[in-house]
């Protein structure tokens, strides 16, 4: 139930998301204004089951029967009747008698009150005369059940000891008919064996009823007799029923005519809404396969050769614009029904996903996005030697992600992941949807904000994460982290103190007075909430050891929640796993920072510097029409957080303030003062802001708060009653139709910023078998030379390298080159100083990055291999239409190839206090552990075991935290 503080506003909400009947600013609200999903008006007020309401209670609201209708003139009141009442089986009512139930206030038959509101008790009632001859007697039993008087009887007989005769159905009173009776007046089903019994001299069944006694009436003349009363009034006294004759067996019903062809058709056309929008999802899946994957002809197939600098939307087909256009239009008719399909509308979402995502996938020969294929190199790593190699690269810090497919490669036989990197992209976007529908589910949303959310999720998520890689893995577990808080963690709790009379402090107030955006499940097992909490950890630990940035964001995210009261855990759980990721950087990656302590630590609070890297650095020097790829990216950004501060403003304005929805867009956002990340740390941001500003761009289309129904068939209206501006069918209509526009913009854009890269992130088979030619030839050793435009750590090669023996090829060689194409003296130096059996790989996808992003000519990657092939230096090993290899001509005699680098190193350097530290963490992941569990019993469980293991904790904590400082210092200033 919502709570009202002094000044009226709406304090919360819990458990449910109930429409609220009381306006914000203390008027009364009207009550018949219909219900619209979207636009504007007034919740009509409900009566309070508390009888807050009631005459009682000192309101001038009366609780009824929900029968709306007037009293007929010369009925009786309601009579006060038992709360149990037998009745003998009543026989078929006579011809010509006319029955005519009372309706209530929905027109069905029949008095019904509101479910919401009780029958009040009333003080007895003396018996009414209204002329008939004589008075009933009555005598009553307590307790006394209410009838309403529209659903009086219209004739009362008593149960007496003489067999059960037959009494009319028009005299049997509504309120004792048993549920599911034969309504009045309706004809005898021919299952009825009572009515084919003879019912001949039956004697007349009377009911005897007694009232409290009336008070003596005054004195009055007497009176002549009244004439006969009417059938409907005289049916009150006891009257005596003529015998029955058998009934007759109704007749069998003919056969209903088999409807022709144009009753069929019409039928099928009334009944569209139900299967066109599934028709027209799967038409457009078929018909995007068929457009990419068919050879290429007039408005159908893809040519690579097509693909320019916007990427390859320059190469699909009208087509493919077509299938996507009937896809967004099924899912939005979809939405604008009035029922919630909600497997329908996941379907829809999922082939979505499955046209923008998986696109790169259906057109490319070999697994895109060259990244990919170091992480299958690890992979295999671990598989071949159960170890792990931070010397090799910083990334098997973190071997989490790693070490599990190597044992899902080994266990299932697989060698090849080819199949596996193709398909990642997709499957990977797929996955995230189950945990982002769970945190949908958690917030006081109407359907359709839910639904849109959810394609918003998949339309603005251009980032490019999502190939085989721990980042991709591990933003699965951060949603999957945040569900688990929202939904079994949840807390939402109503203001109950006063709001300050002015100031920051009365804005601060009157935010946490208003409706929370956030449903709390109170209905949870403590067994339930243990086994989440221990699914809590796992997540966090598997984020751990497998990236680097992910835990931060988690650790950001439930600290902010508890600040912001929106969980139920205490703040022993951010300290357990804040020093869980320092353990692991301290004592797990000592290998990687041991050296670098400023490259992990000189990025904090350079934020503007970590900004341009991300921004304007990118957009530079880049060729005319990959730039409005660079600048889509920015606009897509650009747009999100427009409609998330219009989203949150107009849910502003109808009382509801969405804490989790900010915590989840702003929290990723401090990350920017940390550190560059190779230049990409703008990009993870946007990713990990992505759940909270699809939820709030959404409300900029959909703010209303929903109704109170499984199906949400109806939404409620805002609260405000000074918001009613338009026609409330309009509004709904011009919502849905704006957010389909939008949503038509997003799917273009997307295909723009997605795959603009498509030039150079593609893989070709050529390049993959330049690759293969290296990994035959790289015993005991190899190096490979990349071209590049700059040299420095940050640039990594364009072209599919580490696959197969990473522990055996060196890809870390540089080779300069520049705009002249003839000028290859730097690039055969870098070959000249390498060891022998050093390659200098030229590939298209480095030619094409070259072009794109440093502004080298059209032709240069033809006129530079034609340089090469003309040094008298350098000879060509290995040549294909996509890549070429080259290594030196002449070594001096005598020279061997090099071992390969060992990837064990000497021991990871330790400190004095080491131990005590690791004594120290044991201890205080044991006390807080143990402090969180006892907590999920309750607030005033086991006090004094929670004070003991909160003091064992604070100081263990302290030593472990001060041997990880020391660990810092001390190897840093020994290596």
């Amino acid at each position: 139930m919502r709570q009202r503080d002094g000044d009226g506003m709406t304090t919360g909400i819990t458990g449910s998301s109930e429409p609220m009947g009381d306006s914000t600013d203390g008027t009364e609200e009207e009550t018949g204004v219909a219900f619209d999903p979207d636009a504007t008006g007034v919740i009509p007020r409900l009566p309070r089951l508390d009888g807050s309401d009631s005459p009682a209670s000192g309101s001038s609201a009366e609780v009824t029967d929900g029968d709306d209708e007037k009293e007929e003139t010369g009925t009786r009141p309601a009579l006060r009747l038992p709360a149990t009442l037998h009745i003998g089986t009543p026989p078929k009512a006579p011809e010509g008698a006319k029955d005519t139930p009372a309706k209530d206030s929905k027109g069905t038959g029949g008095s019904k009150g509101r479910k919401d509101a009780a029958p009040k008790p009333a003080a007895p009632e003396p018996a009414a005369d209204d002329g008939a001859a004589g008075t009933v007697p009555t005598k009553v039993a307590a307790p006394y059940a209410s009838v309403p008087e529209a659903a009086a009887p219209q004739a009362i007989a008593p149960q007496t000891a003489a067999p059960k005769a037959a009494v009319p159905e028009a005299a049997v009173p509504q309120a004792a008919r048993p549920q599911g009776a034969r309504p009045q007046g309706a004809a005898p089903q021919a299952a009825e064996p009572r009515a084919a019994a003879p019912q001949a001299a039956a004697p007349v069944a009377r009911l005897s009823v007694e009232a409290p006694p009336a008070p003596p009436a005054p004195a009055k003349a007497p009176v002549e007799p009244a004439a006969a009363p009417p059938a409907k009034t005289a049916a009150r006294t006891p009257v005596e029923t003529p015998a029955q004759p058998p009934a007759k067996a109704p007749e069998k019903p003919a056969p209903a005519k088999t409807p022709g062809p144009g009753g069929r058709v019409s039928r099928l056309v009334r009944s569209a809404p139900t299967w066109l929008p599934a028709l027209l999802t799967v038409e457009g899946l078929v018909m995007y396969v068929l457009a990419l994957r068919v050879p290429p002809g007039p408005l159908r197939g893809v040519n690579p050769a097509d693909i320019n600098g916007l990427g390859l939307i320059a190469a699909l087909p009208a087509s493919a614009f077509a299938a996507i256009l009937i896809m967004l239009v099924s899912f939005f008719v979809t939405v604008a029904q009035s029922t919630d399909r909600k497997f329908l509308l996941l379907f829809q979402i999922a082939v979505i996903t499955f046209a923008l995502h998986g696109a790169g996938s259906l057109v490319a020969s070999e697994p895109r996005f060259p990244t990919a294929y170091i992480h299958a190199g690890f992979v295999d790593f671990i598989g071949r030697t159960g170890e792990t190699a931070i010397n090799i690269d910083a990334r098997m810090g973190w071997p989490g992600y790693f070490a599990l497919f190597a044992f899902v490669t080994k266990a299932a036989g697989i060698t090849d992941m080819t199949t596996i990197l193709q398909w990642t992209p997709l499957l990977t976007n797929l996955l995230y949807l189950l945990p982002f529908v769970l945190i949908l589910r958690q917030v006081v949303a109407t359907t359709r904000a839910r639904w849109f959310a959810a394609l918003l999720f998949v339309l603005v998520q251009w980032i490019g994460q999502d190939y085989f890689s721990p980042q991709g893995f591990t933003f699965a577990l951060y949603l999957a982290f945040v569900a688990i808080l929202l939904r079994w963690f949840g807390r939402v709790e109503p203001r109950t103190k006063p709001i300050a009379p002015k100031g920051l402090r009365k804005l601060l107030g009157r935010l946490d007075a208003m409706t929370p955006g956030e449903i709390a499940n109170t209905g949870t097992f403590r067994a339930d909430r243990l086994l989440m909490l221990m699914m809590l950890l796992a997540l966090f630990f598997a984020a751990t050891a497998s990236h680097q940035i992910t835990p931060f964001m988690m650790l950001g995210v439930l600290t902010a929640f508890l600040i912001f009261k929106r969980t139920k855990l205490t703040w022993a759980l951010p300290f357990f796993l804040g020093l869980a990721v320092l353990a692991w950087i301290s004592y797990e990656t000592v290998g990687f920072w041991a050296g670098q302590i400023d490259a992990i630590f000189g990025g904090l609070g350079r934020i503007l510097t970590n900004l341009q890297t991300n921004t304007g650095d990118r957009i530079a020097g880049s060729d005319p029409a990959h730039a409005l790829v660079l600048k889509a990216r920015l606009g897509i950004l650009g747009a999100i957080l427009l409609l998330a501060a219009v989203g949150l403003l107009r849910r502003l304005r109808r009382g509801v303030f969405d804490r989790a929805s900010l915590i989840l867009l702003c929290v990723p956002v401090l990350a920017l003062g940390l550190q560059s990340y190779g230049g990409e740390i703008g990009l993870r941001i946007y990713m990990f802001a992505l759940p909270g500003a699809c939820l709030l761009a959404a409300y900029a289309f959909f703010p209303n708060l929903p109704a109170d129904s499984a199906d949400v068939r109806e939404e409620t209206v805002p609260i405000r009653k000074r918001n009613v501006r338009f026609n409330p069918e309009l509004t709904r209509k011009l919502s849905v139709v704006l957010a389909a526009c939008f949503a038509v913009l997003f799917a273009g854009a997307f295909l723009i910023a997605r795959y603009g890269n498509e030039k150079f992130e593609r893989v070709t088979t050529g390049e993959v078998a330049a690759m293969h030619y290296i990994y035959a030839h790289d015993k005991p050793s190899a190096r490979v030379l990349y071209l590049t435009a700059k040299e420095g750590p940050e640039v990594t090669p364009t072209l599919p390298w580490g696959e197969k023996d990473i522990e055996l090829v060196n890809f870390n060689g540089q080779a300069l080159v520049f705009k002249d194409p003839t000028q290859t003296a730097k690039a055969v130096a870098a070959l000249k100083a390498s060891p022998r059996n050093s390659y200098l790989a030229v590939s298209t996808g480095q030619i094409s990055y070259l072009q794109l992003n440093e502004g080298f000519p059209a032709d240069w990657g033809a006129r530079f291999r034609a340089a090469l092939d003309a040094s008298p230096e350098v000879k060509k090993v290995y040549s294909n239409s996509d890549a070429a290899l080259y290594t030196w001509k002449k070594f001096v005699k005598g020279t061997e190839i090099p071992d390969p680098q060992p990837y064990k190193g000497r021991g990871d350097p330790t400190s004095p206090w080491t131990p005590v530290g690791l004594a120290a963490l044991a201890l205080t992941w044991a006390s807080m552990f143990g402090y969180e569990v006892i907590r999920l019993n309750g607030p005033n469980r086991a006090v004094r075991a929670r004070r003991v293991l909160l003091w064992v904790s604070i100081p263990a904590f302290a030593v472990a935290v001060g041997v990880i400082i020391e660990r810092f210092i001390y190897i840093a200033s020994n290596t």
